[in-house]
């Protein structure tokens, strides 16, 4: 998921990303300490959950809360605060969850499970964008390239660039995985690490692997792994049995 961080607190902000970083749910994160920050970022990423303080200088997350829920696919929300007597007012807001400061990693997991699960839900009930489309225009070193989505093997982020793997060429782009999840849209491509995105068609071999997931093998002979979070939704679309 792309989150997006609001506090006027830089340590604070500091300490929670590190803390999400650990969280192989989280995709990508973004960073803002006012509303107007904030709203810029929600304009130019397609954010899927939002962590939100209470206090912000001389404003309210609580009014944020309410700009964003009046948004068109809104993000989901998470209250991160120091503060815990505005609980009933965040959940008014739709929160999903509310974090106390000083932030745990057990209970920062926590509220990204919780999300994510409302997540992977909403995903399955899309919106169809470019299914059945035969081709996508990646914009790449200043140009625009024509690729026929069957070509496309994997997709890859690595330090905010995304690597787009097709049967005879690598293109780097700028974008979040997540917002190729959504223009690619579903068969045969499917989520598998908060890292990657594949083309089960390119599938070629899956090896167990640690911890009882798998490492993937690809038509072009990338190794990809599986994670825990999306193990099951793998073995479900490749009609795996549980080991």
């Amino acid at each position: 998921m792309h989150t997006l961080i609001v506090d006027d607190e830089p340590l604070a902000r500091n300490e929670l990303a590190y803390l999400l970083n650990q969280c192989e749910e989280i995709s990508a994160i973004e960073e803002a300490d006012s509303i107007a920050g904030a709203l810029e970022k929600l304009l130019q990423h397609p954010i899927d959950l939002v962590f939100l303080d209470i206090h912000l200088t001389e404003e309210s997350g609580l009014e944020l809360a309410d700009k964003i829920n009046r948004m068109p696919n809104p993000p989901l929300i998470v209250f991160a605060t120091a503060y815990d007597e505005y609980a009933i007012q965040a959940f008014e807001q739709n929160a999903r969850d509310y974090v106390l400061k000083p932030f745990e990693l057990e209970r920062v997991r926590q509220a990204v499970n919780r999300v994510h699960a409302t997540w992977m839900e909403s995903q399955t009930v899309k919106t169809p964008t470019t299914t059945g489309s035969d081709t996508v225009p990646v914009q790449s070193e200043e140009r625009i390239f024509i690729v026929k989505t069957d070509t496309v093997l994997a997709l890859e982020v690595n330090q905010g660039e995304t690597t787009i793997y097709t049967t005879d060429k690598q293109y780097i782009v700028h974008e979040p995985l997540a917002l190729w999840e959504k223009k690619l849209d579903g068969d045969p491509f499917m989520r598998v690490h908060r890292s990657y995105l594949v083309n089960v068609n390119h599938i070629r071999e899956i090896q167990p692997w640690f911890n009882q997931t798998y490492q993937l093998t690809m038509s072009n002979g990338l190794k990809i792994p599986v994670s825990r979070s999306y193990l099951k939704s793998f073995r479900e679309k490749m009609d795996l049995k549980e080991e």
